[in-house]
C-alpha cells in the first residue's frame, strides 16, 4: 500500500535527520508528524478516524485520564498526552529545586559526609547518581553532579573524568529502575498502563542487582588511579560549606517538601488511582504557586522543545501503527523466534541496546511499544516480560557511547567546558563493557524470573 510506503519513508527520514543533528530535533519530528497527517492519513488513506486516533485529544477530557479506579482500559495509540503532561510537571518541579540550590547542597553534603576522600567520594557519588535518577530526569542529575564533581576535583586535586564517566552510567542505570527515571520508561509505563510499583519490583530489582556489579567494576577500573591521583595535603577549610549552596531557605524547604510529596504520590499512584498526568499537573501547579513572582522565570526554563519533540514523534509512530507496519514487524519477530519467549526477549533486549547506543532511545522505545503489544497478542506471550526487556535494553544500551543518551552528552559537555575532553575511545573503553555486563545480567534475570 502507498500509505505504508509513505509512513516508512517519513519515519526513516525523521530518524536520519535526528541522527544527523543538522536540524533541531523538535522541528524534525513536528514536520514529519504533520507530513504523516497530510500525506498518509489525509491524501493516501482518506481517514479522519486515523487523524483523530493519532491526535488522541479526546482522552484528555475523560475521567480515566486523570483518575482510574483500578480497572485499566485498552491502551490507545497516537500521541501519549499523559507522558507529555507528566514530563512538563516534573520539569517545572526540577527547575524549582535547582533554583533553590537543592542539588548542589545535596552533592556538597554527601562530600562532607565522606570527609572529602576521593575513593569514598567516587563510590558515594555513583550511588547518589543512581538514587537521584530513579526520581529525577538523568539529564538534570548529571548536569549538577558533573559540575560539583569538577569543582571538588579542582579543590582536592584529582582527575574528575573517571568519576563523571561512572556517574553517567549509574544515572542511566538508576533511571531504568522506576517509571519516572528515564523517558523510555515513562512512555512504556503510560502506554501499557504499568504503575510505579510495577517498575520498581521488576526493572528496579534488575537495576539494583546490576548496581552491585557496576560499582565493583568501576572501582576495579578507576579506583586505584583515583586513590593514587589524590593529593594528600588538602586545606578542607577552602571547600565551601553545604549550607552555602542554598540560595533561599524558604524556597529550599518548599521545593524539598514538593519533591517528597511527588515521590509519595508516584509510589502510591496504583493504590490511590491518581494517574501520572494528574500527579504531573498538581506538582507543576503547586511549584508555580510557591514560586510566586518567579513562576514565569521557572516556566521559561522548561524544556518545551523536548515536549514538542515527543508530540511530533508520537504522531510519526502513529502513522506506522495505523498503516499496519508495526504489526508486520511484530509478526516477523514472532516468526524468527518461533514463538520462543526466551528468544523473543533476547532479540528485543539486544536489538534495543545496540540501536540505543547509536540513536536516540526515546523514538526507538516509542516505536517498539506497539510492536511488543502486537507480539504479545499474536504469539500469546506475556506483555510485561517483553516490556521489561525493552525497558532495560533502551535505558542501558544508551550508556555505551557518548551519544547514546542525553545524560552522556550533558556529562561529557560539562567536562569539555572545564578542559576535560572525553573522546569516543576514552568513553567507550569503560562504558561499553559496563553496558554489556548489565544487559547480560538483565537478560539472565528475565530468563530465570519470567521465562
Amino acid at each position: 500500500m502507498i500509505s505504508q510506503v509513505l509512513a516508512v519513508v517519513i519515519f526513516v527520514v525523521m530518524f536520519i535527520l535526528i541522527v544527523s543533528e543538522k536540524i533541531e530535533k523538535h522541528i524534525v519530528t513536528l514536520s514529519c508528524g504533520l507530513l504523516t497527517m497530510l500525506l498518509v492519513f489525509g491524501i493516501s488513506m482518506h481517514s479522519m478516524a486515523a487523524i483523530t486516533e493519532t491526535l488522541n485529544l479526546h482522552t484528555i477530557i475523560t475521567k480515566s485520564f486523570w483518575y482510574t479506579s483500578g480497572s485499566s482500559g485498552e491502551s490507545t495509540s497516537g500521541i501519549n498526552w499523559a507522558t507529555i503532561i507528566f514530563l512538563f510537571g516534573m520539569m517545572v518541579m526540577v527547575e524549582g529545586m535547582a533554583k533553590a540550590g537543592f542539588f548542589r547542597w545535596l552533592c556538597m553534603r554527601l562530600a562532607k559526609m565522606v570527609n572529602y576522600k576521593p575513593v569514598p567520594l567516587f563510590i558515594a557519588f555513583m550511588l547518589m547518581s543512581f538514587v537521584l535518577a530513579m526520581f529525577i530526569d538523568s539529564i538534570t542529575v548529571i548536569l549538577f553532579l558533573a559540575a560539583v564533581t569538577i569543582e571538588l576535583a579542582k579543590l582536592l586535586k584529582f582527575n574528575p573524568v573517571p568519576m563523571i564517566l561512572s556517574e553517567i552510567f549509574c544515572a542511566n542505570l538508576g533511571g531504568s529502575a522506576t517509571m519516572c527515571g528515564d523517558p523510555p520508561n515513562i512512555i512504556i509505563g503510560t502506554s501499557l498502563e504499568f504503575s510505579f510499583a510495577d517498575f520498581l519490583v521488576n526493572t528496579g530489582l534488575i537495576a539494583i542487582i546490576s548496581l552491585i556489579f557496576i560499582v565493583i567494576y568501576f572501582y576495579m577500573v578507576f579506583g586505584r588511579a583515583i586513590a593514587a591521583d589524590a593529593a594528600k595535603d588538602i586545606d578542607l577549610s577552602a571547600i565551601p560549606a553545604p549550607k552555602d549552596a542554598i540560595t533561599n531557605k524558604r524556597d529550599f524547604t518548599i521545593s524539598s517538601i514538593i519533591f517528597g510529596c511527588a515521590v509519595i504520590l508516584l509510589v502510591t499512584h496504583a493504590q490511590t488511582g491518581l494517574t501520572v498526568a494528574f500527579i504531573g499537573t498538581v506538582v507543576a501547579i503547586v511549584t508555580l504557586i510557591a514560586a510566586g513572582k518567579d513562576a514565569l522565570g521557572l516556566l521559561k526554563k522548561v524544556d518545551f522543545k523536548t515536549l514538542l519533540f515527543f508530540i511530533g514523534l508520537f504522531a510519526v509512530v502513529g502513522g506506522l501503527e495505523q498503516t499496519g507496519i508495526l504489526e508486520k514487524i511484530a509478526t516477523l519477530i514472532g516468526d524468527i523466534s518461533g514463538g520462543n519467549l526466551k528468544l523473543m526477549v533476547a532479540i528485543i533486549i539486544w536489538i534495543s541496546a545496540i540501536a540505543s547506543a547509536f540513536v536516540d532511545n526515546i523514538p526507538f522505545a516509542a516505536t517498539m511499544i506497539p510492536i511488543i503489544r502486537s507480539l504479545s497478542a499474536t504469539q500469546g506471550v506475556n506483555l510485561e516480560t517483553l516490556a521489561w526487556a525493552l525497558s532495560m535494553g533502551t535505558d542501558i544500551g544508551g550508556s555505551a557511547t557518548p551519544i547514546g543518551a542525553s545524560a552522556n552528552v550533558v556529562g561529557t559537555s560539562v567536562a569539555a567546558k572545564n578542559g576535560y575532553i572525553i573522546g569516543w575511545g576514552r568513553y567507550c573503553k569503560s562504558a561499553a563493557p559496563a553496558t554489556i555486563i548489565v544487559i547480560t545480567i538483565s537478560m539472565v534475570i528475565i530468563f530465570i524470573r519470567y521465562c
